[in-house]
C-alpha cells in the first residue's frame, strides 16, 4: 500500500500562512522520509459561517513549483475541482505537467462543493454533476488519448487535440473523489482510482466501496480495477488544537506512532491501494511525526 501525505496550503485557523519556501521543504522532506506520494488541495477561499475567511494558494501552479523541486514522489491533487478551468485547457495543463514531473502525477479531480467560492469568484454553482461528467468527456479523451470532439450544453472541445503529449502514452492516473451515486457511476465509467475521505480506521469503508462496486456492475466495470484510495486524518492533541470527538476512530487516526502505524495496517487488510494522510494541527512537526509512523509500517 502507497501512503501520502497533504501538504498545507490554505490559511490555517490560527491565521499562520505557510509560504512556498516552507510548502517545498516540507515535501523535500517527505520524499526524504520515503512517502510514497505528494497531494495538494483546490480551493480557492474558505468561508464558513461565523469564521474568518481563509485563502488557500492556487494548487496548479504550487504543484508545478513541487513537481519540479521533486524527482521521485507522486505528485497529485486532492482533487481539482474541474468547475474552476475549462477542461480542455485543464487537459493540456495535465500533459504539461505530467511531462514536467517525468511521469509522476496523479489527476485527481472531482465536481466542487464549497458554494462560497464559487460565488467570489464568478463561478457557476448549479448542475455541478451535469458540468463535471461533460467536462470528464473532455478530460478523459483528450489526457488519454490526445483528442476529443465534443460539445454539450456547458463545455465545448470542438475538433480539439493536445499536443505535445506527455511521457505516458495513456497520460496519468485519473482518480475521482465522489459519494453520491452519479458521481459514482461516472467514478466507475471514467477512474483509475477513487477517493473516499475523511476518515480515521477502516470501520466505515465496506458500507462506502460497496457503493462503488454497486455502480461499477450498473455500467459494467469490474470493480477491481478501480484502486481504492483513503483520506485518513491523523491527529496530534500534543502538538496544537484538534477537534473534540478526536478519539472517534471513526474519523481520526491518534496515539503513539506505533498505533497509528497499526491504523494503516489496517487500511492495507482492508484493500487500500493508497492512504492519503493530512495531519491535525496542518503543521510541520505533525508530518515529521508521521514520518515515523510510516517508517514503523514500512518495517513490517
Amino acid at each position: 500500500m502507497k501512503i501520502g501525505i497533504a501538504l498545507p496550503i490554505a490559511e490555517q485557523d490560527d491565521g499562520t500562512v505557510h509560504r512556498y519556501r516552507q510548502i517545498r521543504e516540507m515535501a523535500v522532506n517527505a520524499e526524504r522520509a520515503g512517502f510514497d506520494s505528494l497531494w495538494i488541495f483546490d480551493h480557492l477561499v474558505y468561508r464558513f459561517p461565523e469564521a474568518p475567511t481563509r485563502g488557500v494558494w492556487e494548487a496548479w501552479t504550487f504543484l508545478t513549483g513541487l513537481a519540479d523541486a521533486t524527482s521521485r514522489v507522486e505528485i497529485g491533487t486532492i482533487v481539482l475541482c474541474t468547475a474552476f478551468r475549462n477542461p480542455a485547457v485543464l487537459a493540456k495543463m495535465v500533459d504539461a505537467l505530467d511531462d514536467l514531473s517525468d511521469g509522476r502525477l496523479i489527476l485527481g479531480l472531482g465536481a466542487g462543493w464549497h458554494q462560497p467560492e464559487f460565488e467570489a469568484f464568478g463561478l457557476p454553482f448549479d448542475h455541478l454533476a451535469s458540468r463535471f461528467e461533460e467536462s470528464m468527456e473532455i478530460i478523459a479523451p483528450l489526457v488519454r488519448e490526445g483528442a476529443v470532439d465534443f460539445t454539450g450544453t456547458y463545455y465545448q472541445a470542438p475538433d480539439c487535440v493536445s499536443l505535445p503529449r506527455g511521457p505516458r502514452p495513456g497520460g496519468p492516473p485519473i482518480l475521482i473523489a465522489g459519494s453520491k451515486p452519479r458521481m459514482l457511476r461516472l467514478t466507475a465509467k471514467y477512474a483509475d482510482a477513487w477517493n473516499t475521505a475523511w476518515i480515521g480506521l477502516p470501520t466505515l469503508l465496506p458500507e462506502r466501496v460497496a457503493k462503488l462496486e454497486a455502480a461499477c456492475v450498473e455500467v459494467g466495470r469490474d470493480p477491481k480495477s478501480i484502486d481504492i484510495t483513503v483520506g485518513v486524518t491523523v491527529a496530534y492533541p500534543d502538538l496544537g488544537d484538534v477537534p473534540e470527538n478526536v478519539n472517534d476512530t471513526n474519523y481520526y487516526l491518534t496515539g503513539t506512532a506505533e498505533e497509528i502505524a497499526a491504523g494503516f495496517r489496517a487500511h492495507e487488510a482492508a484493500g487500500v491501494a493508497h492512504l492519503i494522510c493530512v495531519t491535525n494541527p496542518f503543521t510541520a512537526p505533525a508530518l515529521e511525526r508521521l514520518a515515523e509512523s510510516y517508517q514503523i509500517y514500512r518495517q513490517g
